[in-house]
C-alpha cells in the first residue's frame, strides 16, 4: 500500500507496511469531492440569492438581507470543509521510534517518541485517543468516530508491541 496521504481511504484508518516500517493512517470523513462541494455551494447560494431578489422585487427587501447572510455563512462552512478536506494523521513505527505526522489545513506537525516508552491512551467510550510519553501527549484520530477510535486503539497497541 502506498504511504502517500492521497491514497488513504475516504474515512477511517488503514494499516500498511513498507520495508521495516509499519504505519497507521487516519483520515476524517470527506464525502464530497472538491468539484461537487463547489457545485453545491454555487447552486445553493444562487438559489438563496434568487429567492431573496424575488422577495425584494415584491417589496420585502429584508428577505434579501437574510438570504445574503445565509449564503455567506454557507460559503464560510463549505470553505472550511474544503480547507480541511485533505487532513490526515499518520503514526509510523520504525525501529525504536514512533513518528506522528498530523496534517491540519496547510500545516503539518511532526512528533517523535521512543517506541518503548510510548503509551496508547484511549477513553473507554472512544471519545479521545492519544499517544503519551515523557509528559508529552499527542491526540490521534480526531476525525474518526468513537467506534473507529476504539478499533484504532487496539491496532496501535498491537503495532507498538515488540516483534
Amino acid at each position: 500500500m502506498n504511504a502517500d496521504p492521497a491514497y488513504l481511504p475516504a474515512s477511517g484508518f488503514i494499516v500498511f507496511e513498507k520495508g521495516a516500517s509499519r504505519s497507521v493512517a487516519a483520515r476524517r470523513n470527506n464525502s464530497l469531492s472538491s468539484n461537487t462541494r463547489s457545485l453545491i455551494c454555487a447552486f445553493t447560494i444562487g438559489l438563496l440569492l434568487a429567492i431573496g431578489l424575488a422577495f425584494a422585487a415584491l417589496g420585502a427587501w429584508p428577505v434579501l438581507l437574510f438570504a445574503a447572510g445565509e449564503a455567506f455563512v454557507l460559503f464560510l462552512a463549505l470553505r472550511d470543509a474544503q480547507l480541511h478536506a485533505d487532513d490526515y494523521e499518520r503514526l509510523t513505527l520504525t525501529g525504536d521510534r514512533v513518528e506522528i505526522e498530523i496534517a491540519d489545513a496547510d500545516k503539518v506537525k511532526r512528533y517523535e517518541f521512543n517506541r518503548w516508552w510510548a503509551q496508547i491512551i484511549c477513553e473507554r467510550d472512544g471519545r479521545r485517543l492519544a499517544v503519551r510519553s515523557h509528559g508529552r501527549e499527542v491526540e490521534f484520530g480526531s476525525g474518526l468516530t468513537h467506534d473507529q477510535r476504539l478499533a484504532l486503539a487496539r491496532v496501535l497497541r498491537e503495532t507498538l508491541k515488540p516483534n
